[in-house]
């Protein structure tokens, strides 16, 4: 006899829409969305999908209408509830463009609640794109099966940053000159991680983050790592030791 197979399917496209789901309800996707399901993943009337809207869960919808720059899904039932991520934030030194696409790619999957862009005295990128970096984090969370999207603030500069955080909320400090062994600093808890810019902090960045309230500074090892690596290996230690990682 067949096993019964999962449902629903794990291979069904996935697709974050703007309008709040409901069983029963109906979704006029945009352009770009109808396009994209129509002729690039060629879905036709009838064709199943998962859908979430970044507060609601996930939900099985059904491809009601399909024209060539329109398509409305009528959405059937929640397959998953919404997702508990860990409340951990991520403040990074924006590096260039391809860099921090990728470092907000990559923190979206492992399960970042909050990307903060710090700018720092040696930060190089000069503008970021929020849309860009929203659209992205979009796309990863389609692919990931995550049910939240992280929010993504605008950049700020370290002075600012460290005198309008919420000081209740620990600071971690991804600090490359040393600082205490991840797995004896990260405890459970609202965090906020924060890693340097190419070339790292300057000696009077590092004096003030050192001493800013409930901060405490960690060691990423005792390798060199670029600025993108270092902001996600901080989040995915966190995640092992203090985050959902380390109860799954």
């Amino acid at each position: 006899m067949p096993a019964t197979p999962a449902w629903p399917p794990k291979s069904l496209p996935r697709l974050f829409v703007r309008s709040p789901l409901s069983e029963g309800g109906h979704v006029d996707l945009d352009a770009a969305q109808a396009n994209y399901l129509g002729n690039v993943m060629r879905l036709g009337v009838g064709a199943e999908l998962l859908v979430f809207d970044g507060s609601s869960g996930e939900w099985l919808a059904r491809v009601a209408e399909a024209g060539k720059k329109r398509m409305t899904l009528a959405v059937e039932g929640r397959t998953r509830e919404p997702e508990t991520i860990p409340d951990v934030w991520l403040a990074f030194a924006p590096v260039k463009r391809a860099q921090t696409d990728w470092l907000v790619e990559k923190a979206t999957e492992l399960g970042v609640a909050r990307l903060i862009p710090v700018m720092t005295q040696r930060t190089v990128a000069e503008r970021v794109r929020l849309e860009r970096l929203e659209a992205i984090a979009i796309e990863a969370a389609e692919q990931c099966g995550r049910t939240r999207l992280p929010d993504i603030a605008g950049p700020i500069g370290l002075g600012a940053f460290l005198t309008q955080r919420d000081q209740t909320r620990r600071l971690y400090f991804a600090d490359e000159q040393g600082g205490e062994a991840a797995k004896e600093s990260f405890v459970e808890g609202p965090a906020l991680i924060l890693t340097g810019p190419e070339g790292g902090f300057t000696d009077e960045e590092r004096a003030l983050i050192r001493g800013a309230p409930n901060s405490v500074a960690v060691s990423l090892g005792p390798r060199i790592l670029r600025a993108e690596t270092a902001a996600l290996a901080s989040l995915a230690a966190y995640m092992a030791i203090a985050g959902d990682w380390a109860t799954y």
